[in-house]
């Protein structure tokens, strides 16, 4: 299952011509866990995704968006009434500002 961050995470990867095992190595975590990130077979702790902006030299509020967004659809994918939550949850969040 690929997600948002793991496919971005890919693309800048790729764009900057790095490997895999090169990344983890700067990450200090083996390759086969990182390729799991990059395909959304694991989700990244959010130490990981910050360090990857700095890696790849990428938006950290984009990572970091897209990290948060692949945590929230992982909770909710299989709920009848995600939608309905996430209506409530974006008005409190707009409430709390």
């Amino acid at each position: 299952m690929d997600t948002q961050f793991g496919l971005r995470v890919r693309e800048l990867r790729e764009t900057r011509g790095l490997l895999q095992r090169q990344v983890a190595a700067l990450l200090d975590i083996d390759t086969p866990l990182y390729s799991k990130i990059e395909r959304g077979e694991r989700i990244a702790k959010k130490e990981v995704a910050i360090h990857l902006a700095l890696i790849l030299k990428a938006n950290e509020a984009e990572l970091l968006t897209l990290w948060l967004a692949d945590q929230v659809m992982d909770v909710l994918k299989d709920e009848k009434l995600a939608s309905e939550a996430l209506k409530t949850v974006s008005k409190k969040i707009k409430k709390n500002k």
